[in-house]
């Protein structure tokens, strides 16, 4: 196991909009590279041009602390207007061997929409590992601050999804986001 697996954050916000539209939003890919401090840009690969299960997309990334990045990740649930979720891989090697297998994914992502009162609630969640990552990297170079790396990732991450959350929330609210 790796230190990262012991990163896990999810956040959850309520939208006045029906799961139907909410759904539209969170399988846009390239949304969150509009809301997200981190991501800033994704693209469909192998001709996909939205989610299956088994379909790939590139994302490229940015931190002030770790510079930029490129991550594939694969789609590895889609349950429709209730579940989009994803493995992240490091195809170029960044924290250790290039890794396409899902076994050995840096992180997975995961959006849930249930039906509430006239409206959906919206969850995004993240868990680390167990693949390699900058965290397992921090933490290697300074194992005497890993529970200070993880809870500031974890403070990142959430400040990170609760902008991307809000920013659905807004889109899905106004008539036609």
């Amino acid at each position: 196991m790796h230190d990262a697996e012991g990163l896990r954050v999810r956040c959850e916000v309520r939208v006045r909009a029906d799961p139907a539209r909410v759904w539209q939003l969170v399988t846009d890919i390239h949304l969150p590279a509009r809301l997200s401090p981190e991501l800033q840009r994704a693209e469909w690969l192998d001709g996909a041009d939205r989610p299956a299960l088994g379909a790939r997309f590139e994302g490229h990334n940015s931190n002030p602390l770790a510079g930029d990045w490129r991550t594939v990740s694969h789609v590895v649930e889609l349950d429709e207007r209730r579940v989009f979720a994803w493995a992240v891989t490091d195809p170029d090697g960044r924290y250790g061997a290039p890794a396409q297998d899902l076994a050995q994914a840096l992180a997975f992502w995961r959006y849930e929409l249930e039906a509430d009162d006239g409206g959906t609630l919206l969850r995004q969640s993240m868990r680390g590992g167990p693949g390699r990552s900058g965290v397992t990297v921090a933490i290697e170079q300074r194992p005497d601050r890993k529970e200070a790396i993880l809870a500031y990732r974890r403070d990142e991450l959430r400040r990170g999804m609760e902008t991307t959350l809000q920013g659905i929330k807004q889109l899905a609210e106004e008539t036609g986001g």
